[in-house]
């Protein structure tokens, strides 16, 4: 005997009707059954004309509406329906890795807290993780105010394949060779290792092999290519292509962001009352809480098992341990150099004033001999290849195509400003001045408002002024082969005696409150 069907006798145009207004409730703010019907009816009339097709009874309707939206949740949170949509048609399939660096995932989310940042204003800070298939560590992670950009990813690179070295308010739990990594023996190949940290987010230090990632930039790909790592893309809005780092993210709001003060839920629905309000960290602050470290990388993970010790989930630093006993470790030293390549770059004159950048000038002693020169690059018509950091823009790092090296060239009017400044300060500032009927191109009146904006934000984040620092003088590069280089600023190194500052020289050239 023929199965009965589950929409009767219905007429199959209506049928029809409501498989297509179903499927247009997809990417639609959520509604109910009755909009639906009045969905349908207008697909009816545009399609067949006014009353050409009779419409069910509003009880019929409704259960044809049930048969139909089975497993497509047409009612529920439009998330949920994305999800679905979403949803790769072929099997599930696990992303499988048997050493460290095989695959690493790479990808951006808003966190579910509230930051302080640099101008005073409280927002949710984006964080960009670099997660390893194979151990499950997050290799290194970027926090950053506004929308990650590509050079934010390429920077992350540098951080995945250099040691985080310890800070002295950190707990020696925290330290490499506290914890369950093979210190010892990554010493005696890594030098860099003697004062690592065994922080989730910087160690255990793994070279990449292959990156999967939605960043697909001149800069990104330029950064990967020196690196010698290939890129796999993944598909837009396909969160699947990339479900370690995605379910990764969750982890760090559970583990780590509702235990912060500021914590907003991940809706309005379980959203508090004024979280703005309980907002205290900065960004650099909430980078070097620890909470989350301790429970990504030295929790059990139900997705690590060795065949030999079934049912024992590993920690990341265990696994990492056992794998880097069978594949081995290849150290990648990267110096200030490395880190100037992997930032974005721009072509520019050399005039007689210096370099001009987004209405800013920059100069360098070192640039008098070049000013009116062809670079000789001949398909840039002579123009001199410039790096500049986003997140830092008091200085700029100029090719000097004559010779070898850097020239470090810095912002003229850089001693009005309290502190180094990003590129989304600089921006806001040159708003204001607009504002208030000034020429957006003066950049003494960008200077003073940009200080007037760091000073307010000290402030507000319960600085006196005293305590704001004087301006910076810029710091000249110096070559990565000269004795006692080590890459630290130098306040820092004199001041530290907690333990011996091993040579990184590795993310930032001069000092690490660029990325402040």
């Amino acid at each position: 005997m023929r199965p009965s069907s589950p929409t009767g006798r219905a007429d199959q145009r209506v049928i029809d009707a409501i498989v297509r207004a179903i499927g247009e409730e997809t990417d639609t703010s959520t509604g109910t059954r009755s909009r639906l019907m009045r969905r349908v009816e207008q697909l009816l009339e545009a399609e067949h004309g006014a009353g050409a097709v009779a419409t069910p009874s509003r009880a019929a309707f409704y259960r044809l509406v049930e048969q139909l939206s089975t497993g497509r949740l047409p009612f529920s949170a439009v998330t949920t329906r994305r999800q679905n949509a979403n949803r790769p048609t072929g099997p599930f399939t696990s992303t499988l890795a048997s050493r460290p660096g095989e695959q690493v995932q790479i990808d951006t989310t808003k966190l579910d807290l509230l930051a302080v940042l640099d101008d005073g204003t409280v927002h949710r800070p984006e964080l960009t993780i670099a997660v390893d298939i194979a151990t499950r560590t997050i290799c290194a992670a970027v926090l950053r105010p506004e929308s990650t950009k590509a050079v934010d990813a390429a920077l992350l690179l540098a951080k995945v394949l250099v040691p985080e070295v310890m800070r002295p308010t950190w707990p020696q739990a925290l330290a490499a060779s506290a914890s369950r990594l093979p210190h010892a023996r990554l010493l005696e190949i890594d030098a860099r290792f003697e004062h690592a940290a065994a922080k989730p987010v910087i160690v255990p230090v793994i070279v990449p092999e292959t990156i999967v990632t939605v960043y697909l930039s001149q800069t990104f790909t330029a950064a990967c290519q020196r690196l010698s790592i290939s890129v796999q893309l993944a598909h837009p809005g396909t969160p699947t292509d990339k479900g370690v780092v995605e379910r990764t993210f969750s982890s760090i709001n559970t583990l780590f962001c509702q235990h912060v003060a500021s914590y907003t839920g991940r809706d309005v629905s379980r959203r508090g009352v004024d979280p703005g309000g309980k907002a205290a960290f900065s960004l650099p602050e909430l980078d070097d809480l620890p909470g989350m470290d301790q429970h990504l990388q030295m929790g059990p993970h139900d997705g690590l098992v060795h065949p030999f010790l079934p049912g024992q989930p590993l920690s990341p630093n265990d696994a990492y341990a056992l794998q880097v006993a069978t594949s081995g470790y290849l150290p990648m030293s990267l110096g200030p150099s490395d880190y100037i390549e992997l930032l974005p770059v721009t072509w520019r004159v050399i005039n007689n004033y210096g370099i001009r950048i987004v209405h800013r000038t920059y100069d360098a002693p070192e640039l008098a001999a070049y000013r009116k020169q062809s670079s000789g690059v001949v398909g840039q018509r002579g123009k001199w290849e410039v790096h500049y950091d986003p997140h830092d823009l008091s200085h700029v790092f100029v090719r000097n195509h004559r010779a070898s090296g850097w020239i470090t060239a810095e912002w003229t009017l850089l001693p009005l400003v309290a502190r180094p400044f990003s590129d989304a300060l600089w921006r806001q500032a040159r708003r204001q001045v607009v504002e208030r009927g000034l020429d957006g191109d003066d950049q003494t009146a960008v200077a003073r408002a940009l200080d007037s904006l760091l000073r307010r934000a000290g402030r507000e984040a319960g600085e006196s002024p005293g305590d704001v620092p004087p301006p910076r003088t810029a710091t000249p590069l110096r070559p990565a082969t000269e004795p006692g280089e080590d890459g630290i600023d130098s306040e820092e190194s004199t001041t530290t005696e907690l333990a011996k500052v091993i040579p990184f020289g590795v993310f930032d050239p001069f000092s690490e409150e660029d990325y402040g």
